[in-house]
């Protein structure tokens, strides 16, 4: 029986709640809102009231019985899983809780090598020994995308007895790939596949999207629901749709990850985007796809840069400023910013923006903006291009050094190319979109220094610490 997917349990029981104005003799010191600061009271009021805890009737994250799970069964049977956790931790705690559960220490996963830095450092805290796949550079779009099927294929073969298989679904920019095939192709091997799905909660609407993971058989698909949903940042889904992978071992990880104390605000805006997504209307996504092309005809009107098109498989909220030759992406989305447009991120040679699931509103401020950057583009000095198109020369590549040798060695920071030939011992990681360029235990090149250069050149921020000084290395 299907359910009614208006119903927002776990929202509607937060606000009767509230409407009784109980008085709070427990946490959060706040008291429902009764103590705060007067300056800040106006902005925070309306959610401090829903701002409670694990009170009688208001069920449990970490052992729900009640009205979250009845929440969490709502956005199960939306997306079309098995079962679906709420996330307090954003994608990053259902990312690392799922590579903890498929991998012990010591054992072999197959990792996607330009996935985000929440499933490196999943790796890392399970110990695990992963195998990585490259990438393909897609010229079209001029970015690394997705690996191939012949590379998965060939892991596949080489480490027959990996644990898992980790794929990143789509890409930042919206890309999708054939990853139903990739699935099969591992299940053959009785392999699950765990996909960070963090840019695809919107998916499950259906067409005109992209197939969701969950629909094309992902064992462990999870959501950053935040990014493209009406939901809090932080608030994130994990759904599980196998056999292969137990749920109670996804729940013991979960609570060991996630706060104890988690955000009942965060869960309830996950209760409403869920039920937002379940009942927008054809009518309503065509009035989105509608508004799309018309930003999207604002930016193709410039000059300086090319917007790339969107193939049917793509993401189409999602809008990509290729630069014109010898212009920074990172420059162009400063200028944006100062013209109080806020673009999603920058690379050296991209711009990304991100449409939202309603109409865009300010049309004329758009035109207006994009005509001044634009212009002032055509007088500035043009900088000399990054090449990356040979970053990543080996198809299947695992790290030097394993995570538990990494932890036992002594390290030094060295200065750029003296670090060439090194291992490295931090994870280089340009941020948006938060990819590494440079893996913990991955051997420095010469093409790593000359493209860190260059992004420091721009402006670029490098997490977590400032490199200008060098890089930190093992000293063996």
């Amino acid at each position: 029986m299907k359910r009614d997917q208006q119903h927002v349990p776990l929202y509607q029981k937060l606000t009767k709640f509230s409407e009784t104005k109980p008085i709070s003799f427990h946490v959060p010191g706040h008291k429902n809102g009764a103590v705060f600061p007067s300056y800040a009271k106006q902005s925070f009021a309306g959610l401090l009231s829903l701002d409670l805890t694990e009170l009688t009737g208001l069920d449990d994250l970490h052992a729900p019985h009640g009205v979250i799970a009845e929440a969490e069964e709502l956005a199960a049977d939306f997306f079309g899983a098995d079962h679906t956790f709420f996330l307090v931790g954003g994608s990053t705690a259902g990312n690392i809780a799922m590579i903890l559960v498929a991998c012990s220490a010591g054992e072999e996963i197959i990792v996607q090598r330009n996935s985000h830095k929440s499933i490196i450092n999943g790796l890392e805290l399970g110990g695990a020994n992963p195998v990585f796949i490259t990438p393909e550079y897609d010229q079209s779009v001029g970015r690394y995308t997705s690996p191939s099927i012949a590379t998965l294929e060939r892991a596949l073969q080489q480490h027959s007895d990996a644990k898992a298989v980790v794929l990143t679904y789509p890409d930042y920019f919206g890309k999708t790939y054939n990853l139903k095939k990739m699935i099969e192709l591992a299940h053959d091997y009785h392999i699950p596949v765990l996909v960070d799905e963090a840019h695809g909660v919107h998916f499950s609407l259906g067409a005109p999207f992209p197939l969701s993971a969950l629909e094309m058989g992902a064992d462990i698909v999870v959501q950053s629901a935040h990014k493209m949903a009406p939901a809090m940042t932080m608030s994130s889904y994990l759904h599980m749709n196998t056999e292969r992978i137990a749920k109670e071992r996804v729940a013991h990880y979960l609570q060991m990850l996630q706060s104890s104390s988690p955000s009942y605000p965060l869960m309830a805006s996950l209760d409403i985007a869920r039920s937002f997504l379940a009942t927008i209307t054809s009518v309503q996504i065509k009035a989105v796809k509608d508004s799309v092309n018309q930003v999207r005809g604002i930016f193709k009107s410039a000059k300086m840069w090319s917007l790339l098109p969107v193939a049917e498989s793509d993401d189409f909220l999602k809008l990509t400023l290729h630069m014109k030759q010898g212009i920074s992406g990172y420059e162009v989305a400063c200028k944006f910013e100062q013209a109080g447009v806020y673009p999603e991120l920058a690379t050296h040679n991209q711009v990304l923006f991100i449409h939202g699931l309603q109409p865009f509103q300010q049309i004329e401020q758009l035109k207006k903006v994009v005509k001044s950057v634009d212009e002032q583009l055509k007088i500035c000095e043009s900088r000399a291009t990054i090449d990356i198109t040979n970053l990543f020369p080996q198809k299947v590549q695992m790290l030097e050094l394993t995570y538990q040798l990494m932890n036992q060695l002594e390290t030094k920071v060295l200065s750029f190319y003296k670090a060439v030939g090194n291992v490295a011992a931090e994870a280089i990681i340009p941020y948006p979109p938060g990819i590494p360029l440079i893996l913990q235990g991955e051997r420095i090149t010469s093409e790593h220094i000359l493209i860190i250069e260059q992004l420091i050149k721009q402006g670029v921020t490098i997490q977590h610490r400032d490199i200008t000084n060098g890089i930190r290395v093992f000293n063996r």
